[in-house]
């Protein structure tokens, strides 16, 4: 037997330079590069000018530390707005920005005059103003080149700073607005208030963290009551908050409960009725509460109750266990009828400090009974205060006067409740109650209700124009597009409920509160000429114009300095960032941006955050919401499900992530998981990224390979055989499903889409079964020529559907083919042929065609076939969908052969045809291995002959 000739330099293998290995780490930051020095985004603003636009408005993260996975997801998901809009040929641009102002940023400055033991009240306001300007733009500088290597393209050199003068001047004409449409007042309301910032908080500011308290039963001696057997007895009440005892002045009832008289050895005690046997339960078994003598009977306790409606507790007065002190603790303590008292826990009467509560303080305010601002600005009693004040010191001369905070000074044994059982009126007392409980976000430490004067915008006050902030959110709210539609419910219930809008703050690194306020009367300056120079001034110098030594000349002739007081408080951060809108998109600073923006996107947090304080800013001041759709994602947690937290160690670094696997895997990770909802990353999820990622490089490596010097198309359409055809169909649905998808900012489904038709109609079906064609058939072959051509249109199409997607891997893919192209962020949605193909008939195939491959594969294992090229396979015939032949089928299958029969089952063995020594198929036009098969004999003829 001869040698038979070596026919691979006959056969059209796919040639690219286009590597396996996508090297991305080392690849990103010289495509970022070069992206930077042709100035791609403006070369993409250019191209889209007139276009129709979609506005997509940043919102700005805060300008402190490195970026972290949050900002990653969120900045990718903005980002794939933007492209996927500007793929659909409109012009999206993206101006970022940040939000600059603000205790988190004035937090770390402190924290580093604390580490050099300074204090920062011996700096000099505008000398520490600066301090917070130059951390905040180091932070900007640091993330806007974290955010370029995650391959966002955005307007980088131009973006919004909210301590840009500009922003703080727009900031203050806005905040005018208000004072001048009277949308401003000077109350004093309990606040939520943080003792270690010494400021108050908006609701965006504080997070719930689960502590363990301490509670306690206080009794209150009934000295007046219309009922004759509740005089000298003892109200109950129950409390979390030992420290706010100090500043009770009233008690409240429910009146629909039902209050039961307990007798007590030398007591009667008045509780809900439905809570008393937890109330016994407390005072038999907690050890902490008044001394007491055991009564024999105590299991007796029930027997006898006397009952009364809440309602005819009416009239009824006590008085403070304290009341020995004098002053404050002698005057009566009042009953009154409270709507908001609940038999949910405690005892059913709920003690009032219109200081420290929302209930209480309206409550109390009804009945003429006001606050009385005993707890300062750090949380410690006011020094006068008669009880635990700065003259209150123990045996040994120290003071006991603690923040209010302080664990130990509201424990069980601290100067409360010793002084509270000193004096007879602690019952019970135990440092075991867990419930949730406000913190500061920034400092962890524990905030309290205070009231304070500060300044708020109503919530329910007729506005010019008509309706009331309240309601003009509201319609707003019902206006707006919400995805996913959750959302609309969330800011719905809290814009319904929520309370006056509070816009003060008692710090220093802020816009501030530009008013004058008349003295004598506390009213503020309405004056738009004294307005106008304070924003000119702001304007050219910032927040530092805001200074006394100006106020004559922002007052004028008109008005005498004496006779006014300059408000030194800033404005609530929430408030700069609700502004954005107006310095950004109608500045004009930023020509492609107008207003209102057709999106928002955020986490869901913003729904108390940036969404509200932006929709409440612009219903006041424009009677509708800034934007037309909000889009909110979930919380990125670790693997397990838990939060992510550097104690626990399961933090991801988005920076790391980038150094090991590339930007272009946390995109793709970021835009596969449902976003919607709270989702998770960790290493084995980034390790299957990273297989996904490489299924669809090696789809582009293999168009690129097979696509080496193709220029033809396939000629007539007459000419495209029913798989091209099918497949052309197949592409034609996945671009109505991705047009659908990016409508809904449906962007896990988009990328799904897009992987599996790669997957499983490309690499696995398509390519599979013509790569035979695209290897042996000639060069004139007219199913070649069609394969090739649809490759090229496969190209074109997936290339920029991934573009959005893989931002820098589609740029290497597009610049290997057309190294002069210019950059594929520049192309738009491709144009696919409108190819329609009988799907139900090629789904029925596909499924015969799975069910080959499986009865194959025991063949294959126990090496009776080594694969499907040596199988003769037999079908059912009713399986087999009208208009394929048998020789069509093996094709397909990619067997030595293909019958049919009236079995139900497939069957396989192993052909005896011989193997063309080129094709490797195995045939019957082949007569001995190594031989030639019809198809490759005049192939290679021709190929020898052109040699």
């Amino acid at each position: 037997m001869s040698e038979k000739r070596d026919y691979r330099d006959t056969v059209f293998l796919p040639k690219t330079d286009f590597p396996m290995k996508a090297g991305l780490p080392q690849k990103e930051p010289g495509i970022a590069a070069r992206w930077e020095s042709d100035g791609l985004y403006q070369q993409l603003r250019e191209a889209r000018a007139d276009r129709e636009k979609f506005i997509f408005h940043d919102g700005p993260p805060y300008a402190n530390g490195d970026m972290h996975i949050g900002h990653a997801l969120n900045h990718t998901l903005k980002d794939m707005v933007c492209r996927t809009q500007n793929l659909l040929g409109k012009n999206a641009p993206y101006v970022p920005g940040w939000d600059c102002h603000g205790l988190p940023i004035e937090w770390k400055v402190e924290e580093q005059y604390r580490k050099k033991k300074l204090d920062k009240k011996a700096v000099p306001a505008k000398e520490f103003r600066a301090e917070c300007r130059s951390y905040a733009q180091h932070w900007v500088d640091v993330q806007r080149e974290q955010l370029k290597r995650l391959g966002i393209m955005a307007d980088w050199d131009n973006p919004y700073l909210t301590m840009q003068f500009d922003s703080e001047a727009t900031i203050v004409a806005e905040l005018m607005k208000f004072a001048e449409a009277g949308n401003l007042y000077r109350g004093s309301k309990p606040v939520m208030w943080s003792p270690v910032e010494e400021t108050a908080l908006a609701e965006a500011e504080v997070e719930y963290e689960d502590i363990t308290s301490t509670q306690i039963d206080v009794a209150f001696e009934i000295t007046e009551s219309p009922i004759e057997e509740l005089v000298g007895a003892h109200a109950v009440i129950w409390t979390t908050t030992p420290w706010t005892i100090p500043v009770n002045q009233a008690l409240a009832y429910g009146p629909d409960i039902e209050y039961a008289l307990i007798s007590w050895p030398n007591a009667k005690y008045l509780v809900a009725r439905e809570l008393a046997a937890e109330f016994i339960t407390r005072i038999t078994t907690v050890p902490s509460g008044q001394p007491s003598e055991p009564w024999p009977d105590a299991d007796k306790w029930d027997e006898n109750l006397q009952i009364f409606k809440g309602s005819d507790l009416a009239g009824t007065v006590a008085r403070h266990p304290m009341h020995k002190l004098g002053g404050f603790y002698a005057k009566p303590r009042p009953f009154l009828p409270g709507d908001f008292v609940t038999t949910d826990s405690g005892t059913g009467l709920v003690h009032m400090s219109p200081d420290h509560g929302e209930d209480d303080f309206l409550l109390c305010r009804k009945h003429d009974i006001e606050p009385v601002f005993a707890v300062m600005a750090d949380g410690r009693y006011r020094d006068d205060w008669e009880w635990l004040g700065a003259g209150d010191v123990d045996a040994d001369g120290k003071e006991r006067r603690r923040s209010v905070i302080n664990k130990p000074f509201n424990s069980p044994e601290g100067p409360i409740c010793s002084d509270l059982r000193e004096a007879g009126g602690l019952l019970s007392a135990s440092d075991d109650y867990q419930h949730s409980y406000p913190h500061s976000w920034r400092s962890k430490a524990k905030v309290i209700y205070r009231c304070t004067p500060q300044w708020f915008v109503p919530m329910d006050k007729d506005l010019a124009g008509g309706g009331t902030l309240r309601s003009r959110a509201l319609q707003a709210i019902a206006d707006t597009r919400f995805v996913p539609e959750k959302g609309r419910n969330r800011i719905g219930s809290m814009v319904e409920g929520r309370p006056d809008w509070v816009l003060s703050r008692q710090r220093a690194w802020g816009v501030p509160i530009t008013l004058f306020v008349k003295n004598g009367t506390g009213e503020y300056l309405q004056d738009a000429d004294v307005n106008a120079r304070v924003i000119a001034a702001v304007r050219e110098e910032g927040v530092d114009a805001w200074d006394e030594a100006r106020k004559a000349e922002f007052l004028g002739s008109a008005h005498n300095p004496d006779d006014y007081e300059m408000v030194t408080d800033i404005l609530d951060v929430w408030f700069d960032s609700g502004c954005t809108h107006a310095f950004v998109l109608e500045s004009g600073r930023w020509p492609d941006m107008q207003w209102p923006a057709d999106l928002y996107l955020e986490g869901s947090d913003q729904h108390r955050g940036w969404f509200q304080s932006s929709l409440l800013e612009s219903c006041a001041t424009r009677g509708r919401a800034p934007f037309d759709q909000i889009l909110t994602h979930g919380f990125t947690m670790a693997s397990d499900g838990r939060k992510m937290s550097k104690s626990l160690g399961n933090t991801i670094d988005p920076l790391k992530v980038m150094e090991q696997y590339g930007a272009d895997i946390i995109r793709l990770w970021a835009l596969s998981v449902d976003f919607t909802e709270d989702h998770r990353i960790g290493d084995e999820i980034l390790k299957g990224v990273g297989d996904q990622y490489r299924k669809l490089r090696n789809t582009f490596r293999y168009l690129l390979g097979a696509l080496d010097g193709f220029v033809g198309d396939m000629g007539d359409a007459g000419e495209i055989p029913e798989l091209e055809r099918y497949v052309l169909a197949l592409l034609a649905d996945l671009d109505g499903k991705l047009r659908k998808a990016v409508e809904d900012y449906d962007f896990n489904a988009y990328t799904r889409l897009l992987v599996d038709f790669c997957n499983e109609d490309l690499s696995a079906f398509y390519f599979d079964i013509r790569k035979d064609s695209l290897y042996c058939d000639g060069p004139d072959s007219v199913r070649r020529n069609a394969y090739r051509t649809v490759l090229d249109i496969l190209f074109h199409a997936l290339v920029r559907y991934a573009a959005p997607v893989l931002v820098f891997t589609a740029e290497e893919v597009w610049s290997t083919r057309y190294p002069d192209g210019g950059s594929v962020h520049l192309l738009e949605w491709p144009g696919v042929p409108g190819v329609t193909a009988d799907g139900a008939k090629w789904d029925k195939l596909r499924a015969l065609r799975e069910d080959v491959m499986e009865a194959i594969e025991p063949l294959r294992r126990e090496k009776v076939i080594r694969s499907g090229l040596e199988a003769d396979v037999i079908v059912p015939a009713d399986a087999v969908p009208e208009g394929f032949s048998d020789d069509d089928l093996a094709e397909l299958f990619i067997t030595a052969s293909v019958t049919r029969s009236d079995s139900a089952d497939v069957t396989v063995t192993r052909t005896s045809e011989n193997k063309c020594g080129r094709c490797w198929r195995l045939l019957p036009s082949v007569t001995e291995d190594g031989d030639l098969c019809d198809r490759c004999e005049p192939v290679v003829a021709q190929l020898d002959a052109a040699r």
